[in-house]
């Protein structure tokens, strides 16, 4: 439901004041105790009691005078007009019911020259039947080894970069769009597409998109609380700058952590209620300095069982697959390396 004006919201009132006593809204999982976020979306202290002061109050209006300016949101891209666009080559059928394949689209980038992406923006032509749409890169740098580049999913935001922070696209790069699509009754057509900034100045650091996560995973019938491990390792110092839980409908918790050489370990995102429909990247306040031989672990647990009301089948084993009913596994996180010498973010 809209929440711009008095009106909109005034019928709503006792449904805030208890989702926000509950904690379910603003929707922000982790654990306060660990990391600093600059996207967090939780209430600042004293603003939870004011809201319920309000609803215990009558839920009344205020002065319209007093009403901030109304909230402008932006129309087509969030992010500056990019300086390239590529687009899936055709559009995508979705079908009225039924399951839908999840679907690889490969787009070739034609660049005879690397690029330094400073911002990303996934945008599909129909979200009402895109589920989550992720591009990856295909280097001829490194054949075989895709690298994230930007996403869309529920409450993700562009990717936007510090000055002097930026990916890199090779020359010669292929781009494969990873659509899951969900009918929702009616058919659809989509062309989902992502627009790129490059960097504007010198760049000094180079994103790299990292993944801690399991070869595969099978989860029992019935199990309630089941645990997967990810692990990934740092071949050189980097700071730690995002990171983005991901799992399926029965995911029930997530947690990274840092494992340093000389064997501390620290919890650096903790999320004790993972919520499937809400999925954003965290990003760091602060990025986190770690050497070379850091150790990124990632955890996640599983609820299989009838108790997880999310859940499809709890008499089925499930395995790892794109589709909703299978599962996941992936500790996506981002480390920003410094490349030595400063590079024109034009070439």
């Amino acid at each position: 439901m809209p929440l711009l004006t008095f009106e909109d919201a005034r019928p709503w009132a006792k449904a805030m004041r208890a989702e926000v006593l509950a904690g379910k809204m603003p929707p922000w999982s982790p654990d306060p105790k660990y990391g600093k976020f600059s996207n967090d979306l939780s209430l600042a202290p004293g603003e939870r009691e004011k809201i319920v002061a309000w609803v215990d109050g009558g839920a009344l209006e205020g002065k319209p005078a007093d009403a901030p300016p109304a909230k402008k949101f932006p129309q087509g891209w969030q992010i500056p007009n990019p300086d390239v666009v590529f687009e899936m080559p055709e559009p995508f059928d979705v079908r009225a019911s039924g399951a839908i394949e999840y679907q690889f689209i490969r787009v070739p980038t034609n660049f005879t020259e690397d690029k330094w992406v400073s911002m990303a923006e996934v945008r599909p032509s129909n979200p009402a039947v895109v589920h989550h749409a992720i591009v990856v890169v295909d280097s001829p740098e490194i054949r075989g080894r895709e690298e994230y580049l930007g996403g869309y999913a529920p409450g993700m935001l562009p990717q936007i970069w510090k000055p002097g922070q930026a990916r890199l696209v090779r020359a010669g790069s292929t781009l494969t769009f990873q659509m899951h699509y969900s009918a929702n009754g009616k058919a659809a057509r989509d062309r989902t597409k992502i627009g790129l900034v490059f960097a504007r100045g010198p760049v000094t650091e180079r994103i790299v998109a990292m993944q801690a996560m399991p070869p595969g995973l099978t989860i029992p019938p019935g199990a309630a609380h089941f645990r997967v491990d990810g692990i990934a390792t740092l071949r050189q110092d980097a700071k730690l700058v995002a990171m983005r839980a991901h799992a399926h409908l029965r995911g029930k918790s997530f947690q990274f952590r840092a494992v340093y050489p000389n064997g501390e370990t620290e919890i650096l995102l903790d999320i004790p209620k993972y919520d499937f429909n809400w999925q954003p990247y965290y990003y760091l306040e602060t990025p986190k300095a770690l050497p070379r031989g850091t150790r990124i672990e990632s955890t996640a647990y599983f609820d299989n069982s009838s108790n997880n009301t999310f859940n499809p089948d709890p008499t089925a084993t499930v395995f790892w697959g794109p589709q909703s009913w299978d599962e996941m596994m992936i500790g996506w996180f981002d480390v920003a390396v410094e490349i030595g010498e400063p590079v024109d973010g034009k070439n």
